[in-house]
């Protein structure tokens, strides 16, 4: 910052106070939440005045806090009192991005995204919308948001949700790209739909009687985290194998039962991980929660959950700290 001075002769970089406000450039400010269900979905605005959907939110006031305007959008679009002090990300739009009518006089944006958390069914069925503006709400899927938002918007709201994941603070946005991409970011997770599986839970083996649809393994580091696979091709996350790297003390997990058939879990610990067979995955390691957020489980989901950390116990392991799911190296590992 130059120094300022009330003495227009004065050499060197000084200004006088108004010629350094005039120097500086001048920039929008808004605030939007992005709220999800407790299937992940995300939560979207239909308005009266553009056909894309929109994350609740709007234009900060003067000399409103955009935190307050995030509170005080919500309040006025949705009908619901909160406060959303966490940011997920900060989002520069440039004047020249596509779709603003020149007539506007736009001059670019600092868009501020907060974390509004996931809403219970009684929060939702609290929602009221407004007369106008607001003319319907919907919870969509990830990968959907590309198609019902401005790509921009698309851009936004995914990256702030795979910020919320990652667990490591905001996200630093250029219309609507992370300055710095997580292994998340890099794979394009939630890009493509994900697969439910809603099934009910059971603990224990499968019966004899069932027949098994499929088998995946809960396969612990010695941290705590879980082995996570990426198709590189699609983001699709999902879980391996259970035979897939080297493990021991195997148990059987549960099951989900749907269709008149099982798709079983298996619990396990690493000793180590091969060099990578398939150059279509990628091999991370994530949290029990962040497999479950990057997953459609519907409502048996807490069920499946509270059982891998009873098998994390068992298998006499720490509670792993959400950190961003670490991609790990080609060549293999041993613990």
């Amino acid at each position: 910052m130059p120094q300022l001075t009330d003495d227009p002769g004065r050499a060197g970089t000084w200004m006088t106070p108004a010629e350094y406000g005039a120097s500086r450039a001048a920039l929008w400010t808004g605030a939007v939440v992005l709220v999800t269900d407790a299937d992940g979905r995300v939560l979207v605005q239909s308005v009266d005045y553009r056909p894309d959907r929109l994350l609740p939110g709007g234009a900060v006031d003067a000399g409103e806090a955009p935190s307050a305007a995030a509170a005080r959008e919500v309040r006025e679009e949705l009908g619901v009192e909160g406060r959303y002090p966490r940011g997920l990300a900060v989002d520069w739009i440039p004047a020249d991005a596509p779709g603003i009518p020149p007539e506007m006089g736009f001059p670019g944006e600092i868009l501020h995204v907060y974390d509004g958390g996931t809403w219970s069914r009684e929060r939702i069925e609290s929602i009221r919308l407004p007369d106008q503006e607001i003319t319907g709400i919907d919870f969509a899927e990830p990968a959907d948001l590309t198609a019902l938002m401005d790509p921009g918007d698309a851009r936004r709201a995914l990256a702030a949700l795979r910020a919320r994941i990652n667990g490591s603070g905001p996200a630093l946005l250029e219309d609507g790209r992370p300055t710095v991409p997580t292994a998340l970011d890099r794979l394009g997770v939630l890009r493509t739909r994900r697969v439910p599986q809603h099934g009910t839970w059971h603990p224990g083996p499968v019966p004899a009687h069932l027949p098994v649809r499929g088998h995946s393994g809960w396969l612990f580091a010695p941290d705590g985290r879980v082995l996570l696979l990426v198709a590189r091709a699609t983001g699709a996350a999902h879980l391996p194998a259970p035979k897939a790297e080297p493990a021991v003390a195997a148990l059987p997990l549960g099951y989900r039962y749907a269709d008149r058939a099982a798709l079983a879990r298996t619990a396990a610990r690493l000793t180590g991980l091969a060099p990578a067979g398939d150059p279509a995955y990628a091999r991370l390691l994530a949290t029990p929660e962040q497999v479950r957020e990057l997953s459609d489980w519907g409502p048996a989901g807490p069920q499946e959950i509270a059982a891998v950390h009873a098998a994390r116990t068992q298998l006499g392991l720490p509670v792993p700290p959400r950190t961003p799911p670490t991609e790990l190296p080609e060549q293999g590992l041993r613990w």
